[in-house]
């Protein structure tokens, strides 16, 4: 039986032995954190993974993290840690549907959250991340807006943008959704001295209670680099136990006990530990032409971003 550090140099063994580059997003547990050569948000680490000089690439993260990674790398074989891995935001909403809406809505602008499929990404126009969205809606030249598919992140453009008319649906993450003012004021209650930091995924009735609203990156960055010494975490409770390794002088609670992504913790250190085996994990394949289409949305996000 191996320890948990055995199977970490094990996998850091064998990753460079078969030039492999390992991404873990930030809500995967720190034992893979330790093993991976890059941690963080979705499109943070397809970025990194094109930059990258090994040939193939492992997602410890969800389905539509790796084709995010095969769309900007198409020349690099790209793994899924754990098939079962899925996103159910990304998966609310289809082609069918948003073609049915952008016949509604045809002087529409539609953009896309990067938590959506790749098969998505083809009849949209720009993608966003949580902490790009705010300044590529301002950029966009028309003022009418289709956001997809997270309502609540949103929203929160919505009130930052109040130039724009900006068309939501209904659609969001289901972990995000679990906390509500209750939670917030439970917490409150018992850490009166703690700051909120909250994820824009999450209903407005907490947003709105929030100090901090920002990107899991940007909800870290925050709780580093403030003064404060204690903090309410808003997002993934995995936040809490990475930010207790960083700033081990500082206190975090979790805002809900039940903010937990379970598509996120399919991944095990032994799903990794297979997956540079090469005895586990997916490799991720798109058709070219959806490839190319889907890469035009993330392409205009680029051009407007700067």
């Amino acid at each position: 039986m191996l320890t948990t550090r055995e199977l970490q140099d094990e996998i850091i063994r064998l990753k460079k032995e078969k030039d492999i580059c390992i991404l873990a997003h930030a809500y995967q547990s720190h034992d893979i954190w330790e093993v991976a050569d890059y941690v963080g948000d979705s499109y943070g680490l397809s970025v990194q993974a094109a930059k990258a000089a090994q040939s193939t690439v492992l997602m410890c993260g969800v389905r539509f993290m790796a084709e995010t990674v095969k769309i900007l790398s198409p020349q690099k074989r790209v793994l899924l840690s754990n098939s079962n891995a899925g996103c159910p935001m990304a998966e609310q909403m289809d082609v069918e549907l948003i073609s049915g809406v952008k016949k509604m809505y045809p002087d529409y602008t539609v953009v896309a959250y990067i938590n959506t499929t790749s098969e998505l990404k083809t009849i949209c126009d720009v993608c966003v991340t949580s902490s790009s969205a705010v300044q590529i809606v301002k950029n966009i030249e028309n003022k009418n807006i289709l956001f997809i598919p997270d309502c609540n992140l949103g929203k929160w453009v919505a009130d930052q943008v109040p130039e724009k008319n900006i068309k939501l649906l209904q659609g969001g993450c289901p972990t995000h959704v679990r906390m509500s003012k209750r939670d917030v004021e439970k917490a409150q209650k018992a850490h009166p001295d703690a700051l909120l930091l909250v994820h824009p995924e999450c209903l407005p009735e907490v947003s709105e209670l929030a100090d901090y609203r920002g990107s899991t990156t940007g909800i870290m960055d925050y709780a580093k680099k403030s003064d404060a010494k204690e903090f309410i975490i808003g997002t993934e409770n995995s936040i809490v136990q990475h930010l207790q390794f960083a700033c081990p002088d500082k206190q975090f609670y979790p805002l809900s006990r039940d903010c937990v992504c379970h598509n996120m913790k399919l991944t095990t250190l032994g799903d990794v530990y297979q997956c540079v085996k090469g005895t586990g994990g997916e490799e991720i394949k798109l058709d070219e032409e959806v490839r190319i289409k889907a890469k035009r949305c993330i392409d205009t996000m680029l051009e407007l971003g700067n």
